[in-house]
């Protein structure tokens, strides 16, 4: 068969009746030949690729085991490339009413993952009598869904719960793997928010208190908030405690808050714009000739009907 991965011979030429595809062979073909020429024209800012290049989202996210359930804490930046194109997104998504989870990666993979897994927690609940949901059980159907589209997902994830075994706290990459962990961070902010938990003084330690773990998700957070150019803006918590009650801290900590410098400048008012700075010379109305009421009817509307 290996008269078949020349690239001159088109889909046409392959027998039909199994064996193998090429159908992208000269797909790859052209990767192989762009390869080539970005290598060759390395220093060369006016090389025409055209292949896609690899995007890097920005975003830190903590969580850590307490005395007394488990603390999450996510930035509200969101980037697209090296533009800020939110400045206070929620990046704490709801799995179940015990269970929560922080999201790095492409937003839209993050947000419909965690929904889709919600969903099918709700409906687990449901066949079972209203039950407790297990955090063990959320982090399985995460990491079954990641690892079937072997990364492709772009979902890093850190899960938080208590439930009747006590708190868990689990970190996911987006090709599947999982670890259980006293505490973690991810996204591009992660090392900076790592450095503050594993501080020698004010870093981790086992059965914090609520008080004090808070704040040291808060401090995590800004580490990568100002260390991180794909982090910042706020901070966000969620709280789970063993008792079943969640405190979400929207905009814990709003270091970049612009309100009060703002308030400050004082605007000339000859740049205010007011009403009748601009003359309307000629004022007319012309009523719509398409109908006979003069305007769009229902007449004009097509109605098609959906496929069911």
């Amino acid at each position: 068969m290996s008269e078949f991965t020349n690239p001159s011979i088109g889909i046409d030429d392959v027998p039909a009746g199994g064996g193998f595809s090429f159908d992208h062979v000269h797909r790859n073909s052209l990767i192989e030949r762009q390869l080539a020429d970005n290598h060759n024209h390395n220093n060369n800012h006016k090389s025409s690729s055209i292949l896609p290049l690899a995007t890097k989202t920005g975003t830190t996210i903590v969580g850590l085991v307490y005395s007394n359930g488990i603390i999450l804490g996510a930035d509200t930046r969101s980037t697209n490339d090296t533009t800020v194109a939110d400045k206070n997104c929620f990046k704490i998504d709801y799995i179940a009413p015990n269970i929560y989870c922080c999201g790095a990666g492409t937003a839209a993979d993050t947000e419909k993952t965690t929904e889709l897994i919600a969903s099918q927690m709700e409906l687990l609940r449901m066949n079972t009598g209203n039950a407790q949901s297990r955090v063990v059980t959320a982090c399985t159907l995460l990491k079954r869904m990641l690892f079937r589209y072997q990364g492709y997902v772009s979902a890093a994830l850190v899960l938080g719960g208590c439930d009747v075994h006590g708190p868990h706290l689990y970190q996911i990459y987006p090709h599947g793997s999982t670890g259980k962990l006293p505490y973690t961070t991810m996204g591009s902010g992660s090392l900076a928010a790592m450095a503050a938990f594993e501080s020698s003084e004010s870093g981790y330690r086992d059965d914090m208190e609520e008080e004090e773990a808070l704040e040291l998700v808060k401090r995590a957070v800004l580490a990568g908030v100002w260390n991180d150019l794909g982090s910042g803006s706020n901070v966000d918590t969620c709280i789970i405690r063993r008792d079943g009650t969640v405190v979400m801290g929207r905009n814990d900590v709003m270091p970049n808050e612009v309100g009060p410098l703002r308030e400050k400048v004082r605007r000339s008012d000859n740049l205010n714009m007011r009403v009748g700075t601009t003359a309307v010379l000629k004022e007319s109305f012309a009523r719509n000739k398409s109908s006979a009421m003069g305007g769009v009817t229902l007449a004009d509307v097509t109605v098609t009907p959906m496929e069911t």
